[in-house]
């Protein structure tokens, strides 16, 4: 199915051939490359608008995951009785955001794509409420990214490392 990606800012240029091609892999690698997946890039303000609604924090963050399928077991992949039910849901990507937290020689482009699967692992049921939960969230995200890293010769980590 497909990956949509849309870039709705203007503040951080995006190359979305390149976080495309990644996140394709991450599709394969988890397995869910049969199900539609949007991928929204926005700015500072868009992200805190949007997080302000719907979790009632009023400040930009990186990422904001909205899954189609509620109640996922983490680690479950859907299970849909229709074609049209094929959908992971959306992530919005606070770009701004996450180019002002890269540190000194990070590539903006692995920060984005780290995020990325840090959001579509929350669109898989995965969360990092307790202890427990980051856990498990925090080794699917390595298993992930390490595979991702030896397609692309980087060396990504999880950004929920060190959460607890």
């Amino acid at each position: 199915m497909s990956l949509v990606l849309r870039n709705l800012q203007r503040a951080v240029p995006v190359r979305r051939g390149r976080l495309r091609k990644r996140m394709e892999i991450v599709r394969r690698v988890l397995g869910v490359q049969k199900f539609d997946l949007g991928i929204v890039c926005v700015d500072n303000r868009s992200i805190q608008h949007i997080n302000s609604v719907y979790r009632g924090k009023n400040i930009p963050t990186d990422v904001l995951s909205f899954p189609f399928h509620e109640n996922i077991k983490a680690g479950e992949l859907p299970q849909p009785d229709f074609q049209d039910d094929y959908n992971l849901g959306d992530i919005f990507l606070g770009v701004e955001c996450i180019f002002q937290q890269c540190e000194g020689d990070e590539d903006y482009y692995d920060v984005l794509t780290v995020t990325a699967t840090h959001g579509l692992c929350h669109l898989l049921g995965f969360t990092h409420s307790t202890e427990a939960e980051w856990q498990k969230m925090y080794q699917k995200e390595k298993q992930v990214l390490e595979e991702l890293s030896r397609h692309t010769g980087t060396r990504l980590q999880p950004l929920s490392r060190g959460l607890f």
